[in-house]
């Protein structure tokens, strides 16, 4: 089996259709279609069932299919390997980024990772955790900096930080002329909550209520931390959110949610069995590098 001849299977395998595999490729039915007939010949099966208008994959098509995607991607990533050694890593690397300190993590990494690879590029996709792992399983991003918990069966992951829990409270709510810099729960009851949306958190600040015997009284749920705050500074409610960058402290005040348990941990992520490009490659080492060490970012 020629690298040439699968990569032709597997256009045909995506199109199901001769004609339109034919002209994504640039070559014309014919030879095509005995480039498939001879690869059937070869590996004594029939791959595609045909109809009047459309292929469908045999059993034996959707394995042959499966392996063949791996072999190119394969033989693709060792020629952009290659380039790489002779012109420098490049690329454009897609990551995720939580809300809250996760963006100040990424952007250190970025900062490091740049001064030895500046012809690499990033793109930013913000969003709440679960979120993110959506767009990873449906390749929008390669890798992303999320919150636990989460499925640690589909994703590797590295814990890079951890963050407290806070209230964030309008100038005008009398809980912020409360001396201290923390908030107990029990002083938070009745008070109208903004809380994150993730399941995970709201099941937790339930948790955290009822051990304080008490309900809370959750006005609203948002994926985003910045609009949580803003609320909050209007005195449209208390924010329960991580101690997020970012957010002007002459419109909230911050207090620290009393309790051992009132944090989030960062965990930066990518999906398992996933074939990744160099350059995203290099970064997942770097990260695992600096994490390890404890050396100054990336260097």
């Amino acid at each position: 089996m020629e690298l040439r001849t699968l990569r032709y299977f597997v256009t045909v395998s995506e199109e199901l259709n001769i004609t339109n595999a034919a002209a994504k490729l640039n070559i014309s039915q014919p030879p095509l279609s005995a480039q498939i007939k001879n690869l059937e010949y070869e590996l004594n099966t029939v791959l595609f069932l045909r109809g009047k208008r459309h292929l469908q994959l045999t059993d034996s098509g959707q394995l042959l299919y499966r392996r063949a995607k791996e072999i190119v991607s394969l033989a693709d990533k060792a020629k952009e390997e290659i380039l790489a050694l002779n012109s420098g890593l490049s690329g454009t690397i897609a990551m995720g980024v939580v809300e809250g300190t996760a963006s100040g993590i990424a952007a250190e990494w970025f900062a490091g990772f740049l001064k030895k690879n500046p012809q690499v590029r990033f793109r930013i996709v913000s969003g709440g955790s679960d979120e993110l792992i959506e767009k990873m399983r449906g390749g929008l991003i390669s890798l992303a900096v999320i919150t636990s918990p989460f499925d640690q069966i589909l994703l590797n992951s590295i814990p890079v930080g951890n963050e407290t829990m806070c209230a964030f409270i309008g100038k005008d709510n009398p809980l912020a002329a409360l001396p201290g810099d923390s908030v107990s729960i029990a002083a938070l009851k009745g008070q109208p909550l903004i809380v994150p949306a993730r399941k995970s958190t709201v099941e937790a600040i339930y948790r955290w209520f009822r051990e304080a015997k008490s309900e809370p009284n959750i006005l609203c749920e948002t994926e985003s931390c910045l609009d949580a705050a803003a609320l909050a500074a209007k005195n449209v409610g208390v924010g329960i959110l991580p101690r997020t960058e970012g957010v002007s402290d002459d419109k909230v005040t911050r207090k620290t949610i009393d309790g051992n348990d009132k944090s989030v941990e960062y965990h930066f992520v990518w999906l398992k069995g996933h074939p990744l490009p160099t350059a995203e490659e290099r970064f997942i080492d770097a990260v695992k590098a600096y994490q390890k060490e404890g050396r100054g970012p990336m260097e």
